[in-house]
Formats: C-alpha cells, structure tokens, sequence
C-alpha cells in the first residue's frame, strides 16, 4: 500500500534503547533492539509520509524506503531523545516505541569508578527523566495523533490504560514482555491496542506485519487536519 491517509503527513517514530551514562566504561540501559520501531518507520515512509526515526543506540540499517523520505537521527540518552523529539516538531503523528530511560544518573563519573576494597556495595543516585509524551501531550505544536506503547510484565491492561490516560495520547501499544517469541530482541511479537471505546488484539505476528496494522488503524483515527508540512518548520 502506498499514499492515503499518511500521504503528505510527517511521522515521527522514536526506537530503540537509551544508554544513561555512570562512568566513561559503564551505563545503565535496557533489552530494546529497535525492530518495532523501526518496522512502522518503514511502514510509514512505505505510505508516503515524510518520516523522521529517532533511534537509541541499535545495530539496525536504517530503512531503505527507496524515496528518500525517511531521515534518521541517532541519540544515546534520554536527554538526547527528548531534544529531538521536540526539535522534530511540528508533525502530524508521534509514535513514541522507544524504550526511553525513566531514571539516569544524578552525576556521571568523569572517570571510571574503581571497586574499592572495603565496601561491598556501590549506591547510585539517580534521577527522573524527562517525559516525552507527557510534554508532546501539553506542547503548543502537540502532534495530531499522539500513541504510545507500554512494555509490561503484569496487569498489562490496567498498566497500558493508566498511561494512556495519565500522559494524555491518543492510542497506546501495550505487549507483555517476557514471552519467548515476543518482545525485546525479538522478530515477532503481539500487541493489544488501547484507545477511547478501543481495545483491539493484533499479532502474534512479524514486528512487520504488526507495524502496517498498526499505522492502518491510525490511519483510521488521523483526524482530518491541517499537515503540519504546510506549517513553517
């Protein structure tokens, strides 16, 4: 399928991990390969839209959509994700599947911190992040369509709702992780899709076949109006 609904419309899809930095040699970080996000880039720019993929740290090529409308920027850090979020704005359509950091180091060791003979233990300070979809959700250039995915290991549902409310988005992805055969690192996986009145089971299915249901059904759901591309950017 190529052009309708996403035809003109600029996506932004963020994927992957972010890295928090302790020291020069170690960070703190997590099991995100990317594949889902990437998968529903390409399956954006496959439909015609101008995309702009964020991605943590991940051993993916980037998509080749053969169009030359897909443009990638790779960040390591929670801080570095939410700055090109934002500076990627005005878009249409946020579709926010990466595994973004909710904590990071309150300070990063300038050098590498040696284990010292006479402790047993080594305490952390961290700090919160800051939430790119609560901030896309209040931003005056607010996406038209703003969705969400919660990886869960219980009460999926209950999880998945509470974000969906609580950061104010549009839909939500949510998928157990955990489960031999899906999730992180995987190729497949199987997703349940929340939304007002929603709450449609795709999958077990390819991150790919899951990616063009997904932007069918937010194709159904993109409200008709102004392209952000007519705003200046």
């Amino acid at each position: 399928m190529s052009g309708g609904a996403l035809a003109g419309r600029h996506v932004v899809v963020s994927a992957g991990p972010t890295y928090e930095d302790i020291d020069p040699v170690r960070f703190l970080g997590n099991r995100s390969s990317g594949k889902m996000g990437f998968a529903i880039a390409a399956a954006a720019a496959a439909r015609a839209a101008p995309v702009t993929l964020i991605s943590g740290p991940v051993t993916l090529p980037t998509p080749d959509t053969g169009s030359g409308s897909l443009h990638r920027i790779d960040v390591r850090s929670a801080a570095q994700m939410h700055a090109a979020v934002i500076g990627a704005l005005p878009a249409d359509i946020y579709i926010g599947a990466a595994a973004v950091a909710d904590y990071t180091p309150a300070r990063v060791a300038a050098e590498k911190i040696k284990k010292s003979s006479g402790s047993d233990g080594l305490t952390l300070q961290l700090v919160r992040t800051r939430d790119i979809l609560a901030d896309l959700a209040v931003h005056p250039h607010r996406p038209g369509l703003l969705v969400g995915f919660a990886a869960e290991t219980e009460e999926v549902e209950r999880h998945a709702r509470g974000k969906l409310a609580a950061k104010q988005l549009d839909l939500i992805a949510a998928n157990r992780v955990g489960v031999a055969g899906s999730g992180f690192e995987s190729d497949d996986n199987a997703l349940v899709i929340y939304g007002s009145g929603l709450a449609l089971s795709l999958g077990p299915a390819s991150k790919h076949e899951l990616a063009a249901q997904l932007l069918e059904l937010i194709c159904q759901r993109m409200p008709a109006a102004t392209r952000a591309s007519d705003s200046t950017r």
